[in-house]
């Protein structure tokens, strides 16, 4: 094989490599750490969810192609995957924050409670040294003796780290679970298409909030939701 062939060679290897390649599994191995990352924040219906995930780097098993952005998973990969994730991870918790928490406070003031409530159930069970946010907000964590756990907010993060990815999927399908049963509860949901949209501001939504006004379950301080005025 003449030298440019080899080199040739070589670089669709490293391209290949690159393009299948999974997420990174930490950021820095010599560390335990959380990634954390929410679903549902920009819903004009429902509570947040915040996940907070530990995950192995030493894990070997064909699933781990899974552990992803939630986002580009099907509705049954992320079912797998959340399986996946449960039966596997050193540690995780799922927080939901209701809407009503959110009115009082506003939406940014109560993802940042959901992600110190995860941090502390994990730290129930183990302490950790780093906490990887995904996105570009955090509000500092400090220990019971003030003490601040170093975090790293990361655009993105969500497909750049194993932890972070893990963690948008259980969110993503803790929530979706709970508005569905929500809505088998509540028929009247049905009519804002709450069991399809969950929560998000579709036409189909919009169109209901603008025709019958928000109920119960909305985030009354986002515009979209206020009450109509008569």
């Amino acid at each position: 094989m003449s030298p440019l062939c080899f080199r040739l060679e070589k670089y669709i290897e490293i391209i290949f490599c690159l393009y299948i390649r999974m997420l990174q599994p930490y950021f820095k191995q010599s560390l335990l750490e959380v990634g954390i990352d929410e679903a549902g924040r920009g819903c004009l219906f429902g509570p947040v969810c915040v996940a907070g995930v530990v995950w192995s780097p030493d894990i070997d098993d064909p699933r781990l192609e899974l552990i992803q952005d939630s986002k580009k998973l099907s509705e049954k990969k992320r079912q797998i995957a959340k399986e996946f994730i449960l039966e596997s991870a050193v540690a995780w918790s799922v927080q939901f924050v209701s809407s009503e928490e959110i009115d009082q406070t506003n939406i940014l003031k109560a993802t940042m409670a959901g992600m110190h409530r995860c941090i502390d159930e994990i730290r129930e069970q183990m302490e950790v040294d780093l906490l990887l946010i995904d996105g570009d907000k955090f509000k500092l964590y400090t220990d019971e003796n003030l003490e601040p756990i170093d975090h790293r907010c990361i655009i993105g993060g969500d497909n750049t780290y194993q932890s972070i990815a893990a963690a948008s999927i259980l969110a993503k399908t803790f929530r979706d679970e709970s508005i569905v049963n929500l809505c088998q509860s509540r028929p009247e949901l049905l009519d804002y298409d709450i069991h399809n949209n969950k929560g998000y501001g579709t036409k189909k939504h919009m169109d209901r909030l603008k025709e019958k006004g928000p109920v119960v379950g909305h985030r009354f301080s986002f515009k979209p939701c206020y009450p109509i005025q008569n």
